[in-house]
């Protein structure tokens, strides 16, 4: 982990037809982050394949005085978005843009926002890994770049090393994973307040992809979940959150899914998993006190809901980001694993 002496250094690598909102964003976000003594914890620079003029999507243009130099020294690299090229690599990328990509060290970390991620693809870069991009592009990403596994219904995938976001506004949510990842949730917390932006959102990009209509009926099921929210620590069931809408489990059930993309059932997991990792970062309570107040009802059952979602024990997710002495009642059962993964849905 880079320390407040020595900033986490980012390279954000510009093509033409890049979208000024997620070169912004990168800027904002990792600017932002600053260590408790107010020091910035990252450098961020933009470079291009080749510096000087780049178009955007927009009706001005960006200028890149750095060229693919600036990925040599890069811990993180970020590829944006490019609505002219991204599309059109089934032959291969450019010679400039192939030698930029030679220039990153080998242990750097890659990431792309929206569909960067075909950027990726083309290097070699995913085969073999999960990935995701724009729902928009999926299909033609899947066809295209078959060795990847990919998920177009989440916000971003961390595959450890190389991560992948869905479109644009997603590469916030990567932002504050990676920032998340690399100085823990206090510091991404105040990141996302700076920027008056949700630090976690709900769900994955398959609440955003348009659905016919199957009835007139627009009752929403926001209420079911407010309500089980203020009580994840008890047993809840699919009949009583369809209760507090007045409908029927399957009539509930269709329209959950239709307004946050997955069932009840994975949405109240989702939300005790949220919990959890918030008890753990933030509290020194036992793994048997964090799995009650979180509703996973015992150590066992978080411990299992832990491996499957993020990859890591309880354990090894609170050392990742409260650090080897964070706390002194953490259940030794608990065994450091892997780096959490996070890319089985939204982090």
């Amino acid at each position: 982990m880079a320390g407040a002496a020595s900033p986490h250094r980012v390279a954000v690598l510009v093509r033409d037809g890049v979208l000024p909102m997620e070169l912004g964003l990168v800027h904002q976000l990792f600017g932002a982050a600053r260590s408790v003594r107010g020091e910035p914890l990252y450098s961020v620079v933009t470079c291009a394949p080749v510096p000087g003029m780049i178009r955007t999507d927009a009706d001005f243009p960006i200028r890149a005085d750095h060229g693919p130099e600036a990925l040599e020294h890069a811990d993180t690299v970020l590829v944006p978005a490019s609505h002219e090229e991204d599309e059109s690599y089934e032959d291969g990328l450019p010679p400039a843009l192939t030698a930029a990509l030679d220039r990153i060290p080998p242990g750097a970390r890659i990431a792309s926002i929206c569909t960067g991620a075909f950027v990726l693809a083309a290097h070699g870069l995913l085969g073999g890994r999960r990935a995701t991009t724009h729902w928009l592009s999926t299909d033609h990403f899947a066809r295209t770049y078959p060795t990847v596994r990919v998920e177009p219904e989440v916000l971003y995938v961390d595959e450890g090393r190389v991560l992948t976001s869905a479109g644009e506004a997603a590469g916030i949510d990567l932002c504050l994973h990676m920032i998340r990842r690399d100085f823990g949730a206090a510091v991404a917390a105040d990141v996302a307040r700076r920027t008056v932006v949700p630090p976690h959102r709900e769900g994955g990009q398959a609440q955003y992809i348009p659905r016919p209509v199957a009835e007139p009926d627009s009752a929403s099921t926001s209420a079911s979940r407010a309500w089980a929210l203020t009580r994840l620590e008890q047993p809840l069931t699919l009949g009583e959150l369809a209760d507090r809408e007045s409908m029927s489990v399957r009539t509930f059930s269709r329209r959950f899914r239709a307004e946050s993309g997955m069932t009840p059932m994975q949405w109240l997991a989702q939300q005790r998993l949220a919990r959890a990792r918030q008890l753990l970062e933030g509290t020194d309570h036992t793994v048997d006190r964090v799995a009650a107040e979180s509703g996973f009802g015992t150590a066992a059952s978080l411990r299992q809901h832990f491996q499957a979602a993020l990859g890591v024990s309880p354990r090894a997710y609170r050392v990742t980001f409260r650090g080897p002495g964070g706390s002194s009642e953490v259940d030794r059962r608990d065994t450091p694993g892997s780096r959490p993964k996070f890319g089985r849905g939204p982090g």
